[in-house]
C-alpha cells in the first residue's frame, strides 16, 4: 500500500465521552463507566455490571440503541468536516455491525443501514451506507476496503463506522449461557459495553484540495480468516491474526520502522489473550513493545466499535503528543473468524500542528 491514504477526521460516542477527544482523554486518565444496570441482570440473576451511554434512555434497546449511537457519531463527523456536504458524489460509509447472534439478526443489520440513510444527519444525502465487516474486526477490515477504493481513485472520501452494544435481553442470555459475561461462574468473561466510532479516510490529493489535516496515514492493512474459533473444539493458535498482522506490516522497513504501540479488542476472555500471545511469537520482529492498549476497564467490550475506536485512540495520542512513537498497530478478532490488522503512522504535518 502507498502512503497516500490519510485519516482526516475521527469521531466517537462512548460511555466515557461524547466525542473522540473526550473519550480518548478519559481512557488516558483511566476513567471507568462500569456500573450496575438499573434493571438488567446477568446469567446468575444478579444486577448486570456493564458500561452504558450516559445520555441514552435505558429503555431504548437493541437496534434502536445502536442507531442512536451511530447517528450521534456521524453528527460529530459532520460538524468537523464540512467538505462532506459538498461532494460531487455520495461518499460511502462502510458500517461495521455486530455479528449475527441472539438479539441481533441480519434483518436488524439491514434496518440499521436503512435508518442511518434516512435519519443520520442533515447532509445524509451526501452519504451512501454499505455493510462493512461484522464483529470486532469489522471496522479494521473496512479500512482495507476503503484504502483500496481511495488508491484506485473511485472515491474522494470513505467513512468507516463501527457500532455495537449488548443491551438486549436475548443477547445477554446468550452471552451468559456461553460463560462470556464476567461474574460468578465465568473465569474469563467480559463486561458488556456499547459505543460507536468513526473515521474519515481520504486520498492525499483530496486532502490537499480540501486543505484537511492528516491525523494519521494508513501504512498497511490486511484481513484474514481464522478457522479455530472461540467457541470451537480446536485450541486457537493465532494463525489468522498472525497472517493479518504480517500482511499489514509488509510495507514497513523493519526493524527501523517497527511498531511502537498496539491497540486491540482484548477483553478478558482467555481465547483472545492467548491468540495475541501466539501472534506475538510469529510477528515479534515488527513490534518494539508487546504491551497493548485495550480499554475494556473503561468502556467495557464494545464489539464492532472496537476497531474504529482503536484508531481514535491512536490518532489522539499523536495529536496530544503522548504517543510512544510514530507507528501503531490496530487489530481485531471477530467470533466468526474474521481477523484484521492495520498499521497507522503519524505524519510530520500532524506533529508540527499539534
Amino acid at each position: 500500500m502507498s502512503h497516500s491514504v490519510n485519516i482526516v477526521a475521527v469521531a466517537a460516542r462512548t460511555p466515557v465521552g461524547l466525542t473522540a477527544e473526550s473519550s480518548a482523554a478519559a481512557v488516558r486518565a483511566g476513567i471507568s463507566r462500569l456500573g450496575v444496570h438499573p434493571f438488567m441482570v446477568d446469567g446468575q440473576g444478579k444486577p448486570l455490571t456493564c458500561a452504558r451511554d450516559g445520555l441514552l434512555d435505558d429503555g431504548i434497546l437493541g437496534r434502536a440503541r445502536l442507531t442512536a449511537l451511530a447517528t450521534a457519531t456521524l453528527g460529530e463527523l459532520s460538524r468537523k468536516l464540512s467538505a462532506l456536504s459538498s461532494l460531487r458524489r455520495p461518499a460511502p460509509v462502510l458500517v461495521a455491525l455486530p455479528e449475527t447472534r441472539p438479539g441481533f439478526s441480519d434483518d436488524d443489520a439491514r434496518t440499521i443501514l436503512r435508518e442511518l440513510a434516512v435519519n443520520s444527519l442533515p447532509g445524509g444525502r451526501h452519504l451512501r451506507f454499505e455493510p462493512g465487516g461484522r464483529g470486532h474486526a469489522g471496522a479494521i477490515s473496512a479500512i482495507e476496503v476503503a484504502a483500496r477504493w481511495l488508491d484506485q481513485g473511485t472515491e474522494e472520501f470513505c467513512i468507516v463506522l463501527g457500532v455495537d452494544g449488548y443491551q438486549e435481553a436475548e443477547t445477554l442470555d446468550w452471552l451468559a449461557s456461553n460463560l462470556q459475561l464476567a461474574g460468578e461462574g465465568a473465569r474469563a468473561g467480559f463486561f458488556p459495553g456499547e459505543a460507536a466510532g468513526a473515521l474519515v479516510l481520504a486520498h492525499e490529493s483530496t486532502r490537499r484540495r480540501h486543505r484537511l489535516p492528516t491525523l494519521a496515514r494508513v501504512r498497511g492493512s490486511c484481513s484474514a480468516v481464522e478457522t479455530r474459533l472461540i467457541k470451537g473444539d480446536e485450541e486457537g493458535l493465532g494463525q489468522g491474526l498472525s497472517q493479518a498482522i504480517t500482511g499489514a506490516v509488509t510495507g514497513l522497513k523493519l526493524p527501523d520502522e517497527a511498531l511502537d504501540a498496539v491497540y486491540c479488542d482484548i477483553n478478558g476472555e482467555r481465547y483472545r489473550t492467548e491468540e495475541w500471545g501466539f501472534a506475538v511469537l510469529r510477528t515479534q520482529r515488527a513490534l518494539r513493545d508487546f504491551a497493548y492498549v485495550a480499554p475494556v476497564d473503561c468502556w467495557g467490550d464494545v464489539g464492532a466499535a472496537s476497531g474504529a475506536l482503536s484508531c481514535v485512540l491512536a490518532t489522539q495520542a499523536w495529536a496530544r503528543r503522548y504517543a510512544k512513537g510514530p507507528r501503531a498497530l490496530v487489530w481485531g478478532s471477530s467470533e466468526s473468524g474474521l481477523r484484521a490488522a492495520a498499521v497507522l503512522e503519524s505524519s510530520p504535518e500532524a506533529a508540527r500542528d499539534s
